[in-house]
């Protein structure tokens, strides 16, 4: 397929938490991770909290001007024009409310969106650096999982956790500033009951964070496995697998929902313990200015207690526990970020801790090597197999086509990845065009194309959104496919499906060429780009290869087949992770 990329990430470490002798960053907890990407909203969180501070200030006028006018009406016998002025501020109070209400949940949102954009960022930032053969090692629905599932869980966090934590602590003390000089004691049973419910809301979230971080884990695996078992469908009913493909779902479907109620349990469980000992703290309030106001209490300020001081605190009692309610519905968005944050520090770990050297290295390189893909003195090596390749020297002049041969392992494949960017070398360097490999547009074509499910010209406009019609039809004729279309009741509207399931494996590879031509990359990448195929779509692939070798483009390519190598300006000898002329 045609891979293209905007920048490269550099040479990352694997696991920078382990790696503190050379000076890289440890892993970052998921607290901490969790409040350093809030620094990339932090005015818009700032935003919500004071409108927010605006709306509890309101809430406190409405009740304060509710109460007086019912204590004037009922004890004082006021006439009702005499309550307009307070009525009206009423109403204003109420709309004041409402319009800072609506700020704060504006800006909480779009706090959440700006962070939600930046841990994609980086998602594919992470992704573009471990290349296809890096992503091969885990399943496409986990991946899924984590741009989906586990980024949005990130969301309640910062839209309404963050803005709701420090909320819940302004407005009470605003709210007993207001009580206590009304009435002490009144404002003593909050002030002792307050403290009760963040105690017993941490206790809850410690085993909160856990079963979330388990809930995650369990969709990423239940994902995946259904994903796998979806694809080779065929397969198992071949082999009569189907009833035992079944029972594996079942069975990995049962433990995430074990999980998944485990989590509503403690969510529940924190909801219930608030709710508790808030209404427990009202209804004592309640009992004391009901007979504080009978007259049965008649020690400290009760024995002044009028129905207008009564009835203000016991509306703002409700008032005081809410952003602590609110909060405690939030906590479970706090326990899912923590556990969705887990999962993603392991991915995105080598990209946000180590500096790029990106920028410093492009500055090194020579102009001379602006016009070719250079390759100096580059080794790489694996872990338990040594050096897949050794001392690597190779000078491609732009225009040029370039075949790599030599047998299964030689390193031909971790060649064309090195040139692509998915690849660093253990020590060397590698330029393409006098930049760094990946930081300019190129076309990839491997021996397992890229097709999704859509129509054909949507697979084709995926490197040329802006292709005609005429156009697809022209590359789509280059590669002999034309027929197959022409033949089809919509034409390029015709769908297609997920990895070319209605195509051969040279039709589908012939289309992934078909949108290499409909490109303008100058450089073009391919690995084993006829391997498995019959002789026809091996002759459709070279003709069309030939139409891309325009003196212009540099064609790189690796191969068996004489017949393809016999089309190439030049042919390099790996053997053994070394390279010689052929």
């Amino acid at each position: 397929m045609p891979a293209t990329t905007d920048s490269l990430a550099p040479q990352l470490q694997e696991n920078a938490a382990a790696a503190t002798d050379d000076g890289a960053e440890p892993r970052p907890s998921s607290r901490q991770w969790l409040a350093d990407l809030g620094t990339h909203a932090r005015p818009l969180v700032l935003a919500a909290i004071a409108a927010g501070l605006v709306a509890a200030v309101a809430t406190i006028v409405q009740l304060g001007l509710i109460a007086w006018t019912i204590d004037q009406a009922i004890t004082h016998s006021r006439a009702l024009p005499d309550l307009y002025p307070a009525i009206a501020g009423i109403i204003v109070a109420i709309a004041v409310r409402t319009l800072a209400q609506i700020a704060k949940d504006t800006a909480a949102a779009s706090a959440s969106q700006t962070v939600r954009q930046e841990v994609r960022k980086q998602l594919a930032q992470s992704w573009q650096h471990k290349g296809p053969n890096g992503m091969d090692s885990d399943s496409p629905a986990t991946h899924a999982s984590e741009w989906l599932e586990q980024v949005e869980a990130l969301d309640g966090y910062y839209a309404r956790f963050m803005p709701q934590m420090l909320l819940s602590v302004l407005v009470p003390v605003m709210i007993l500033l207001v009580v206590f000089p009304l009435d002490y004691i009144a404002g003593g049973f909050l002030l002792l009951s307050a403290p009760l419910i963040p105690l017993f809301m941490a206790l809850v979230g410690m085993g909160a964070e856990r079963l979330n971080q388990q809930h995650f884990e369990t969709l990423g695996r239940l994902s995946g496995h259904f994903l796998d078992q979806l694809r080779g469908i065929l397969t198992l009913q071949l082999f009569n697998q189907t009833e035992h493909a079944t029972r594996d779902v079942r069975e990995v479907s049962d433990a995430y929902r074990r999980t998944n109620m485990k989590t509503l349990r403690i969510a529940f469980l924190s909801s219930a313990v608030l709710e508790f000992f808030a209404s427990v703290a009202i209804a004592v309030i309640a009992i004391y200015i009901g007979f504080g106001l009978l007259g049965y209490i008649n020690f400290g300020p009760s024995a002044s207690l009028t129905l207008f001081t009564g009835l203000f605190v016991l509306m703002l009692a409700p008032e005081f526990f809410q952003p602590l309610r609110q909060l405690s519905q939030y906590y479970h968005d706090r326990a899912a970020a923590l556990g969705a944050a887990e999962q993603l520090i392991s991915r995105l770990q080598p990209v946000t801790n180590t500096p790029s050297p990106t920028a410093t290295r492009q500055t090194e390189v020579p102009e001379a090597l602006s016009n070719q893909v250079a390759i100096e003195d580059v080794t790489v090596a694996f872990s338990g197999r040594g050096n897949v390749l050794s001392s690597i020297n190779l000078a491609i002049p732009r225009g040029s086509v370039i075949g790599l041969a030599g047998p299964s392992g030689s390193g031909k494949s971790t060649l064309l990845n090195l040139i692509a960017g998915f690849q660093q070398p253990t020590q060397g360097r590698v330029t393409v065009f006098g930049a760094q490999p990946g930081s300019n547009r190129f076309g990839w074509l491997g021996q397992e194309p890229y097709l999704y499910h859509g129509s054909w010209a949507e697979n084709l406009r995926l490197v040329a959104p802006e292709a005609s019609d005429a156009s697809l039809l022209a590359a789509l004729d280059e590669v002999g496919l034309r027929e197959r279309v022409d033949a089809a009741p919509t034409g390029l509207h015709a769908p297609l499906f997920e990895s070319g399931a209605a195509l051969s494996g040279g039709q589908a590879r012939r289309l992934s060429l078909a949108r290499v031509l409909l490109s303008d990359y100058d450089l073009v990448l391919l690995d084993e780009p006829t391997a498995g195929l019959d002789e026809h779509s091996e002759k459709m692939i070279i003709n069309a290869l030939q139409t891309l070798a325009d003196g212009q483009r540099t064609l790189i390519f690796s191969s068996h087949h004489a017949a393809m190598l016999a089309f190439a300006d030049r042919v390099y000898q790996l053997n053994e992770g070394r390279l010689d002329n052929a």
